[in-house]
């Protein structure tokens, strides 16, 4: 799984490049773009504050894959300019408070098997 979400991370980051212009996304794919900066963001921080084991948070952001890739459209690097956008509008103590309350509805409006 940390190679997947190692390979995943490099392969979004690489593609960023490649991307002129920023993809708009609405709807069900701009939920699921929240669900997953939410998921990813939430495992970073928890990871890095000694609150998550490193498995657990390479899961989260495995999950956070899964999600873009099953349901948002577009290549990677215009996934990862809208995640960006995602991230840049809430703030840390923002998105671990979306966590709390939403994961949960993220994971049966956005399943991943």
């Amino acid at each position: 799984m940390k190679r997947f979400c190692c390979a995943f991370l490099l392969t979004i980051s690489c593609a960023a490049g490649a991307m002129s212009q920023t993809r708009v996304y609405e709807g069900t794919e701009a939920g699921a773009l929240r669900c997953a900066n939410m998921m990813a963001l939430t495992a970073i921080v928890l990871s890095d504050t000694d609150r998550m084991g490193e498995q657990e948070k390479d899961v989260m952001i495995g999950i956070s894959f899964l999600i873009l890739q099953g349901h948002v459209s577009g290549t990677w690097a215009e996934k990862k300019a809208a995640l960006e956008v995602v991230r840049d509008r809430r703030g840390v103590q923002e998105t671990l408070d979306d966590f709390e309350r939403l994961a949960e509805q993220c994971l049966r409006d956005f399943p991943i098997n």
